[in-house]
């Protein structure tokens, strides 16, 4: 039997890409990239995911974008954070924590 992994819980994604720019400019493929690496591949960001987030927070003010030359030559769209976006950081790095920690209250006394 194939093992599922695991979803992402709305709002999650908007965090874990914040996150992944905290050290620096991306493009779309290399934040998947990292992602999934940093979760020892049980996270995987899907494109129809990713791009949707990319934009949504975009137009939040959270990251800014401007092309560029990737690793192969190639014309790419870099993401990096803003002042807001590392506020927002913030505030979605608590609200998980608290998450966090609630769930495995239950899931302690269940």
């Amino acid at each position: 039997m194939a093992q599922s992994r695991p979803n992402l819980l709305q709002g999650t994604l908007s965090m874990l890409i914040l996150r992944t720019l905290a050290h620096g400019a991306l493009h779309g493929y290399e934040i998947a990239l990292r992602i999934q690496q940093s979760s020892a591949d049980v996270l995987k960001v899907e494109e129809g995911s990713l791009y949707p987030a990319l934009y949504r927070m975009e137009a939040q003010g959270w990251i800014e974008a401007e092309w560029g030359a990737s690793e192969n030559n190639r014309r790419a769209k870099y993401y990096k954070l803003t002042r807001a976006g590392r506020k927002q950081l913030a505030v979605e790095t608590s609200n998980w924590e608290q998450l966090s920690e609630a769930v495995t209250k239950v899931l302690q006394t269940a």
